[in-house]
């Protein structure tokens, strides 16, 4: 059935696909490391609501900056991408938690989705146009 397999029977539009969902999965996380340091003593009274120390904002600008740039490289990708979707699901749980709220009720599930798709991100790998690919050909 092609329709089933309509992309990963063309390894060239898999490729691309791969390439554009790592770019799309790995932009939020670097533009949310850049705006974590911009703004960095909200972002740290942010994290201190949810129970968290202050002390861990340089962790997570580091984690999401070199983590996002990883994923948008496909380097580790699918190690990189299993700590992005337990990050995702650990912040869904701490910081959107109030599914009561709209907005929380969204965000909750947006960081889920996300999850999801770091999930099959690393069940794929991150495909030819990524150093992974690089680094492991013969």
């Amino acid at each position: 059935m092609k329709l089933v397999n309509i992309i990963s029977n063309n390894e060239g539009v898999a490729n691309i696909a791969n390439l554009v969902g790592r770019v799309g999965l790995s932009v939020i996380f670097i533009l949310a490391g850049m705006n974590k340091i911009q703004y960095f003593e909200g972002n740290a009274q942010y994290l201190a609501s949810g129970g968290l120390p202050e002390f861990l904002l340089p962790l997570v600008i580091a984690f999401e900056l070199i983590g996002g740039l990883f994923i948008l490289a496909g380097a580790l990708t699918q190690l990189t991408a299993l700590a992005f979707a337990g990050f995702c699901v650990i912040s869904a749980l701490v910081f959107h938690n109030n599914l009561a709220d709209q907005m929380q009720f969204f965000m909750f599930f947006k960081n889920i989705a996300m999850a999801g798709g770091f999930l099959a991100l690393a069940s794929t790998g991150a495909g030819r146009f990524s150093v992974d690919h690089k680094l492991t050909q013969q």
